[in-house]
């Protein structure tokens, strides 16, 4: 239905189980409280498999409350199986999710970028007492993710929206340079000073920017007391991780001794991680943290062609350029056997 906020016109949803509204406050409340009547993950499972929606919305659904069933894990120190969903709010909560994982199948973006989350502030009531805003399982959803807090007091990002983004968000930061072909505004039910909706853009990029870009962390530290060896059962250790990338620069430290950069480059939702591992596999006492965005090619695996057969390739492509590089291992066969 129609709704406007701060003069802007856009949709609101309402969502009516056996003829009454529920009420939207109640279904972000999730935990082990055991004084209300909950529903387990495993039941909201067999709610959602006996839906009329297709296997792929089916799977992002469960994907999404897997999320947000993890975060309250944690956050409550729990198993997973024993997380509970409040049934007041329950099916509202349902199709909020079912809902948006059926329009995303219907537009089918190749990539979704969401801009940096405003949290709002305060606190908030829920089932467990007055919690900070955002609720900690929101917190715990949006680690790695850029967010921030505003003047607004009240919760503007919830678990559930919270999971959604970060399902099926291909990177955070600003908006890629795009021709918009289509806006959406979704209205909250609050009114506040700014304007309480979500907005979503719909557009094309051409193919000179066609590329990705992500937000990664920069970790850094001196060492000037390893040898080559330590430094390099280090480095491997970190890829090994699943680091995106590690290298070391040759530094002047105190006193002119050489010494080594050690750098390492990981997703934002893993920087704790990898500064555990590096405090636990270097003798380094500080670690130099920053976030970065950055620009890379769209890259695939491929086959080419050659008088001595098939050779595979990386492919690298975006922002105008286009590359393509045989692999190591293939190239290095051929010659083995064409010597």
């Amino acid at each position: 239905m129609p709704a406007c906020k701060c003069g802007v016109i856009g949709t609101y949803a309402k969502v009516s189980v056996d003829g009454a509204v529920e009420d939207e406050n109640m279904h972000d409340e999730h935990g082990h409280d055991k004084h209300h009547h909950h529903t387990s993950l495993n039941e909201i499972k067999d709610i959602i498999l006996s839906l009329s929606l297709s296997d792929k919305v089916k799977g992002n659904v469960l994907s999404v409350y897997g999320i947000i069933a993890e975060a309250e894990s944690k956050v409550h120190g729990i198993p997973v199986e024993e997380v509970h969903f409040h049934e007041v709010g329950m099916m509202d909560a349902i199709a909020d999710v079912a809902g948006v994982c059926l329009l995303m199948e219907e537009i089918d973006p190749d990539m979704v970028i969401v801009s940096p989350i405003h949290l709002g502030s305060g606190s908030v009531k829920s089932a467990h007492g007055i919690l900070p805003v955002p609720a900690p399982a929101t917190a715990q959803i949006l680690q790695g993710a850029p967010v921030y807090s505003g003047t607004i007091e009240g919760e503007l990002c919830t678990p559930t929206g919270a999971a959604l983004l970060k399902y099926f968000a291909g990177g955070f930061g600003s908006m890629p340079i795009m021709t918009v072909n289509k806006i959406g505004y979704g209205m909250g039910t609050k009114d506040f000073e700014r304007a309480n909706c979500v907005r979503v853009m719909l557009g094309e990029t051409s193919d000179k920017h066609i590329g990705v870009r992500d937000s990664i962390v920069e970790l850094k530290c001196n060492v000037d007391d390893m040898t080559g060896e330590e430094i390099g059962f280090a480095t491997e250790t970190l890829l090994e991780a699943g680091a995106l990338d590690v290298f070391t620069t040759a530094i002047g430290m105190k006193k002119n001794r050489p010494g080594i950069l050690l750098t390492v480059l990981c997703r934002q939702e893993s920087a704790n991680e990898f500064a555990e591992l590096i405090f636990a596999n270097t003798t380094t006492i500080g670690i130099r943290m920053s976030c970065e965005d950055r620009f890379i090619l769209e890259r695939h695996g491929d086959e080419i062609m050659t008088e001595y057969g098939r050779i595979k390739a990386k492919v690298s492509e975006g922002y105008g350029v286009k590359r393509v590089k045989p692999e190591y291992e293939d190239i290095a066969g051929v010659l083995r056997k064409n010597p």
